[in-house]
């Protein structure tokens, strides 16, 4: 808080006084660590905190007795603790990524962007200045933390995003692709929590095309790995356009011992 201008007088008195009567008091001393500093300073600021005033009735002492300590406040029950401060961005899953981790707010929040307080403990999130949401804080990377308050309740008809028309969406593709969405979908705690996953799958498709899209996604849930990453991994590599080993054609091993068809006749 900046002090006054009629009161920067009364302040700089305040440091003079104490320069005086404490540093000055200690001047020829030699100290070699905080206690020992604190040790002497202590009864000479009592010393100054007791004596009466010169030109107005009490102390320091009384003064602080009568006029400020009514005003204090009680200590925090909690130790203060260092936070960092940052802004997220709501995704469609009403969810933000702190850290790698997917941490949940109210729906109605979706698309804003929202200040994270980040501490070792909490994670806190304001909109506008109002606490929306507080999680304790993950070190799990790709994983979610959700509350069910802050899902949308069924009947609201009115979200833009559904499980549905991700789905419908991923049709489009191919009927591969939308396997794969649903599985992913299916897989998850809360269908929402897949979405971030499902449309970033699908917009690999503005890129790679929407023919490539659907073989990639064949091929993973061929084998079973069923993810944004796996997907786009196997675009990046051009792994979609290998057949997969129902695909190969089979061929008979040139080996001694193997018969032939020329064998039987």
């Amino acid at each position: 808080m900046q002090s006054a201008p009629e009161s920067k007088a009364k302040v700089e008195g305040g440091v003079l006084i104490a320069q005086r009567q404490i540093l000055a008091a200690l001047r020829d001393h030699t100290f070699f660590n905080v206690a020992g500093v604190n040790q002497a300073l202590e009864p000479l600021l009592a010393q100054l905190n007791a004596q009466p005033f010169q030109k107005l009735d009490g102390s320091r002492n009384s003064w602080f007795d009568t006029y400020e300590k009514p005003k204090l406040l009680p200590l925090p029950t909690t130790p203060f603790e260092l936070a960092t401060w940052t802004k997220a961005g709501v995704n469609i899953d009403y969810h933000v990524a702190v850290d790698k981790h997917y941490y949940s707010v109210p729906h109605q929040l979706i698309h804003q962007v929202l200040d994270v307080r980040l501490s070792a403990s909490t994670v806190e999130l304001f909109h506008h200045g109002k606490r929306v949401a507080v999680h304790a804080r993950s070190s799990q990377p790709g994983l979610f933390t959700t509350l069910d308050e802050h899902r949308p309740k069924s009947h609201q008809k009115h979200l833009e995003w559904t499980p549905g028309r991700i789905v419908q969406w991923a049709q489009k593709t191919g009927p591969a692709c939308a396997q794969l969405v649903q599985r992913i979908m299916d897989e998850r705690p809360h269908p929402e929590q897949g979405f971030r996953s499902c449309l970033g799958i699908i917009r690999l498709g503005k890129v790679a095309g929407q023919q490539r899209l659907e073989a990639a996604c064949r091929r993973a849930l061929h084998f079973g790995t069923c993810c944004y990453r796996s997907v786009e991994s196997i675009l990046r590599h051009r792994l979609d356009q290998q057949p997969l080993e129902q695909e190969l054609p089979l061929k008979s091993p040139g080996h001694a011992n193997v018969r032939g068809p020329d064998y039987y006749n």
